[in-house]
């Protein structure tokens, strides 16, 4: 016995109204961090770097394990000294072109400080690490007119020198660290041929 059309009909309404819905297809997630495993997570957290081991500090590589107590700018002529109970031997001298300054240092101690002065534009004080060449308490200057330069410790096989000199605000050099004579002959009296010298700009 055959079934009317609208029976079919009716049939194929009630399975439309019944059957679930079409699921759409998932897009990819990304892994929750919790999956991550443990060597990617530590990877993306940087490694703590170590505390500092306390120690010396350093001025243009130097290190100072004392310094003087001086405070303020040490005018024209000024200068410290003070070696008491502080061991020979070899003086690193640190000069600081900038701050207008001489250190000198016997086992990372300060031992003395002065104001200097320096070469002018034309002639400027080479920047660097150098070794005292000679030393020359009462030299006096061939190129400049046998101008004295006591307690002279040479520094180039050019002339550059550390030496004694009137001290100004308004003077320069010819390229040499010029001292108070006073602090000089201490300076002097310290360092030894081939006792290490470091210029910086400061």
């Amino acid at each position: 016995m055959g079934r009317t059309p609208f029976t079919y009909a009716a049939l194929f309404a009630m399975l439309l109204q019944t059957a679930p819905a079409p699921v759409p297809a998932e897009t990819p997630r990304a892994a929750p961090a919790a999956a991550l495993s443990p060597a990617r997570d530590e990877a993306l957290i940087p490694a703590p770097r170590p505390a500092a081991a306390p120690g010396p500090r350093t001025v243009a590589d130097v290190k100072v394990i004392r310094e003087l107590p001086v405070s303020g700018w040490l005018e024209p002529g000024r200068f410290v000294w003070d070696d008491a109970d502080v061991p020979a031997g070899p003086t690193l001298i640190v000069v600081n072109i900038r701050g207008r300054t001489l250190s000198a240092y016997r086992g990372g101690i300060e031992v003395g400080r002065s104001s200097l002065i320096y070469g002018a534009d034309n002639k400027p004080t080479p920047v660097g690490a150098f070794d005292i060449l000679q030393k020359d308490e009462h030299h006096v200057s061939r190129t400049y007119g046998n101008a004295p330069m006591p307690y002279t410790l040479r520094l180039t096989s050019d002339g550059v020198s550390i030496h004694a000199s009137e001290m100004a605000d308004d003077l320069a050099t010819h390229g040499c660290v010029g001292l108070p004579k006073a602090f000089a002959a201490k300076l002097f009296a310290s360092a030894h041929v081939g006792d290490r010298v470091i210029i910086w700009q400061g």
